[in-house]
């Protein structure tokens, strides 16, 4: 069976520039015949008195039809290779798309079209392509870091577990019964917080949150007192007079783990008798909540990295990997992402954090 045979863009689009041209001929040619050629009469007119000859229908149309021939086929020529590179010019972006779609689907991100035309539809599509391109490569290398950061900080607690059970199995009467189970309790517990907190930035990153009106100071509330025997086995003192009402639409589940990520980061990573302070209110068409904390000095330039994954600052001000679970911001900052909002970061003088999440008020 003969296969059918399928034209590119470039082609119809050729085509279709040659037939409007053959019908505008088309068009022309008929209105001559029309409204000129039919005051002329059929047959040749000559006059005996100054011997004059006046042609016919038939003979005009003799002289010009050879000759409209001619021309007609000389524009088709014309139109035809005009089309063609108007076509390529106008489709010029599609190959690099086409050759960038193909490596992507090949697992490749790296490609970019870089496009250098003119700024049209086409070439606007190009430069979204890019920019999708590169997004796509950002959230593929942060999953990769964070799948990596994650079977290491897993690790750690299983491979902790199993050298007590081996102590404890080889020498039984060499640990005493209560402090390894407190011991496996503590390991215990960091696995499962930082479990936890793994699907809690998995929920925000999916993009389908099930939202309500929610009150930020009412979440505030319910936080603090959530983290207040936290703060006291650490004594620091937790002030939440500054809470204002901040309504604003987003996820109620997902923006109390943020304001208890928030608290817990402010208490954990504070100085022995320090304070942590919240706020919230509403400003500008945003529903805010503020969170400061006395603690060591956050250099400047450490800032930046406090929201990745299993990062934090140390009490000397350096970052690295953290002791806990080390995930308190960047859950934080995936949340704040999934409800379109900003989240602010600053180093308070004499020592410790400010964080500001900003959301929008509808």
């Amino acid at each position: 069976m003969t296969g059918r045979v399928h034209l590119g863009i470039r082609a119809k689009l050729t085509l279709s520039y040659v037939g409007l041209f053959l019908g505008t001929t088309t068009v022309l040619l008929a209105v001559v015949a029309l409204f000129i050629l039919r005051y002329i009469p059929d047959a040749a007119l000559v006059r005996a008195d100054t011997d004059g000859w006046a042609p016919g229908r038939q003979d005009i149309f003799e002289a010009f039809a050879p000759r409209a021939a001619v021309v007609v086929v000389v524009l088709f020529g014309v139109a035809l290779g005009v089309s063609w590179f108007l076509a390529g010019r106008i489709l010029r972006p599609l190959p690099g798309l086409t050759r960038a779609a193909q490596l992507t689907s090949q697992g490749l991100l790296t490609h970019r079209i870089r496009y250098a035309g003119a700024r049209d539809e086409l070439g606007r599509l190009a430069d979204t392509f890019d920019d999708m391109l590169a997004q796509l490569q950002r959230h593929d290398d942060q999953q990769r870091r964070f799948a990596a950061n994650a079977s290491h900080e897993l690790r750690t607690p299983l491979a902790a577990t199993r050298a007590l059970l081996d102590v404890a199995e080889a020498d039984p009467g060499s640990l005493d019964t209560g402090d390894l189970l407190g011991r496996l309790r503590r390991i215990n517990e960091h696995a499962i917080a930082t479990t936890e907190a793994m699907l809690v930035m998995a929920r925000s990153q999916e993009g389908q949150l099930t939202t309500e009106r929610v009150d930020l100071s009412l979440v505030a509330e319910e936080a603090v007192e959530t983290l207040v025997p936290v703060a006291d086995r650490r004594r620091v003192t937790l002030d939440a007079d500054g809470t204002e009402p901040a309504p604003c639409s987003g996820s109620a589940p997902l923006l109390l783990q943020m304001t208890q990520n928030l608290l817990h980061n402010a208490i954990v990573h504070n100085l022995d008798g320090g304070r942590v302070g919240i706020r919230t209110g509403t400003e500008g068409g945003h529903a805010w909540v503020e969170v400061d904390n006395t603690g060591p000095v956050v250099p400047q330039e450490a800032l930046p990295s406090l929201t990745d994954a299993f990062r934090r600052v140390d009490d000397r001000g350096r970052s690295g990997h953290a002791a806990g679970a080390g995930l308190g911001l960047s859950v934080v900052a995936a949340i704040v992402r999934a409800h379109r909002g900003s989240l602010e970061l600053g180093a308070r003088d004499g020592g410790g954090l400010r964080v500001r999440v900003d959301l929008p008020a509808r």
